[in-house]
């Protein structure tokens, strides 16, 4: 299963960069399945990704809404090439996705036929086998940015769509994600992270990962009593 993860951003130019390869993996004219939160502006945010990812290659996007406070329903996932998760409050995509889409995307690559697998910005955070979804304190103490906290006080941590190990944070540069990272690695809350800025991407295929895009990827991982940062640019490759 290939996994395609984007930390955010909004330069339409850099389509086929970091939605190309998704696309690819996904085959000729691939029906793909766009997941987005539904919080009265899905036509508005289906429109733009139908530009952006038919930009990228020809492809045919489907819109489907997910509903705040409702468990998914994996059946609307049929007919599918490819999944996409939009962006919008990670906390409720992780509560309404981690669960069902989680086993769908196992159960179809347990039984070899894997389905492709994009996520912007929270669609990337919840990929993770242990999400961070939100927060800016530890212990009441600031670690980020409040307007990076998703409506949540304390760095909260709750179950992904377990497609990698390490977490995920996005808008690294640009939102001061990294240091919550940097705060839930050191804390023991995830085992270790990476950190993508806007407007750059992270391929994975078969545990390794690919760095596409502008920007960086952050890598934090414990060592000793704290942390190492390692920011990795495009063209770099990741054992994950």
């Amino acid at each position: 299963m290939t996994i395609h993860l984007v930390g955010g951003g909004r330069d339409e130019g850099l389509a086929s960069e970091l939605y190309g390869p998704f696309l690819a993996d996904a085959g000729s004219d691939p029906v793909v399945a766009c997941l987005l939160l539904d919080e009265g502006d899905v036509p508005e945010q289906f429109e733009r990704w139908t530009r952006i990812l038919t930009a990228a290659a020809p492809c045919r996007p489907r819109a489907v809404p997910v509903a705040v406070g409702e468990a998914f329903e994996p059946a609307v996932l049929d007919g599918a090439d490819a999944v996409f998760v939009g962006g919008g409050l990670t906390p409720e995509y992780q509560a309404s996705l981690a669960g069902p889409l989680g086993a769908a995307l196992a159960g179809r690559r347990l039984a070899g036929r894997p389905l492709p697998y994009a996520g912007f910005s929270a669609g990337a955070a919840i990929a993770a086998r242990q999400a961070v979804v939100g927060g800016w304190l530890a212990a009441g103490v600031p670690v980020c940015p409040e307007d990076a906290a998703e409506d949540l006080e304390e760095v909260t941590v709750g179950p992904g769509l377990a497609l990698l190990a390490p977490a995920i944070e996005a808008h690294a540069a640009q939102w001061g994600t990294l240091a919550r990272l940097v705060e839930a690695v050191a804390a023991g809350l995830v085992p270790y992270g990476i950190a993508l800025d806007e407007n750059t991407a992270l391929s994975v295929s078969d545990g390794v990962g690919l760095v596409r895009g502008t920007g960086r990827a952050h890598v934090v991982r414990p060592d000793g009593d704290g942390v190492s940062v390692r920011s990795r640019a495009a063209g770099a490759r990741l054992a994950l």
